[in-house]
């Protein structure tokens, strides 16, 4: 069941902040919404954790692009977890992704993403 508390709405607004364009130029803003466990298998094939994501924005590797984002869900599985499901365009680079988003202290931080490439509707 999909909802809309408080937890999804925090995770929901954290989620779009880590796709603003502005944020993800900025390698602290960035790992400022990671968890220190943070990984994440990436649309790439790739598999990330907070030092290599940090690192790749410190070295540039982000392309900057505004990212689009489709049918943003979301249910809390726990009082400290919620889960999210959308999908993402990025100059016609389509994905479905799904975050996990964990409370630590009064901060909800990326614990998990997943990112799986499709093709056009």
């Amino acid at each position: 069941m999909l909802e809309h508390n408080a937890a999804v709405e925090a995770a929901i607004e954290s989620e779009l902040r880590l796709l603003d364009p502005a944020v993800r130029r900025s390698a602290d803003l960035v790992a400022a919404l990671l968890h220190p466990d943070f990984h994440e298998f990436g649309a790439s094939g790739r598999v990330w954790d907070r030092a290599s994501t940090v690192a790749s924005l410190e070295a540039g590797m982000e392309d900057g692009g505004r990212i689009t984002t489709f049918r943003m869900k979301g249910v809390q599985l726990a009082p400290d977890l919620v889960h999210l499901t959308f999908d993402t365009d990025n100059n016609g680079r389509r994905a479905h992704r799904s975050s996990l988003w964990r409370r630590l202290g009064d901060e909800w931080l990326l614990y998990f993403h997943q990112g799986t490439l499709y093709g056009p509707a």
